[in-house]
């Protein structure tokens, strides 16, 4: 973890360029950035908010949701902050245990997403196949089961890796090309072989990957099966409308994910993989509560009926 000269130990420290080769685009993109981070608190913590007032939004449908929006805010909050302060201010050094530390919750927040998503699909194909015994198959306890198997084993993925990263030697003073402590930047300034941290970390990325993967796809086959066999055009179209927006924030995920996984040389293309770990670790936690929401009649009925209540009560 720490290189030694004589008796004393020396603490490495860490230096994130992030979009420092632009800077005329410095303040131009600490605005867009913060108006994203604000777009993604308001979007999010208002998605919790008016699922917990709203009794009609009291379902498993909604549960999973909350707990997106939950996981998607602290996602955010992890990144965002740092890359604001860095597009600020000259010193764009970060500590090695605040590096350390944002590379855990990055990896706890990103993990449960991914299986946060492929829950949510599997509650889409039992509300789909089998809507009369959906309250039975989808019980409560089997729901909180599902998120806290999401969280539990995105601490797990992220403790591992921690663990190996911080087995590592690093040099007094390291200079990472990214905005974000990422998994391969910190191995890349590593001193010492990353060869075991580094086949880890690729095994447990094409797991999480595959696994969520499948549960998604075999569960959204299913239902288009299910759907073409319903008599009435109106319920299919109503099926897919419900099922849109979930697909959507599924494509935006996980396409974003695999096209970093297919960056052939990594090394070359950091521009490449600074936009697209921008997206999906500041965008993509503002898109979903839009998506959600917006094509939501729920969500958006509840919403009115806030703003208006609030409304009345601040002109009376």
């Amino acid at each position: 973890m720490m290189l030694s000269e004589g008796n004393q130990s020396i603490i490495p420290t860490f230096t994130l360029l992030g979009f420092s080769e632009y800077p005329d685009l410095q303040v131009p993109l600490f605005l867009v950035f913060l108006s994203i981070y604000t777009v993604t608190v308001v979007g999010n913590l208002g998605m919790m908010i008016i699922i917990r007032i709203s009794s009609k939004l009291h379902t498993i449908m909604y549960f999973f949701l909350s707990h997106l929006s939950f996981v998607d805010f602290c996602y955010s909050t992890t990144v965002t902050p740092k890359l604001l302060e860095n597009l600020i201010v000259e010193d764009r050094t970060i500590s090695f245990f605040g590096c350390i530390t944002q590379f855990c919750f990055v990896c706890i927040f990103g993990v449960t997403e991914t299986f946060l998503l492929a829950s949510m699909a599997y509650d889409r194909f039992v509300a789909v196949h089998n809507p009369l015994l959906y309250s039975t198959a989808m019980s409560q306890k089997l729901c909180v089961l599902l998120v806290a198997g999401s969280y539990s084993w995105g601490i797990v993925c992220s403790l591992t890796l921690t663990y190996f990263l911080l087995a590592l030697s690093y040099r007094e003073s390291n200079i990472m090309n990214n905005f974000i402590c990422d998994h391969s930047v910190i191995v890349s300034v590593s001193c010492s072989d990353p060869y075991i941290s580094e086949i880890l970390c690729f095994i447990i990325a094409v797991f999480n990957e595959a696994c969520s993967l499948m549960i998604i796809l075999t569960s959204y086959i299913l239902i288009f099966i299910t759907v073409m066999r319903m008599p009435s055009a109106s319920g299919r179209q109503k099926t897919f409308s419900t099922c849109a927006s979930h697909l959507t924030a599924i494509a935006i995920f996980h396409g974003t994910i695999l096209f970093l996984y297919c960056i052939p040389n990594p090394e070359n293309s950091w521009l490449t993989v600074k936009v697209a770990s921008v997206f999906y670790t500041v965008v993509i936690p503002m898109l979903n509560p839009l998506i959600y929401s917006l094509r939501n009649k729920d969500v958006k009925i509840t919403f009115r009926k806030l703003v208006v209540t609030k409304f009345l009560r601040h002109s009376m």
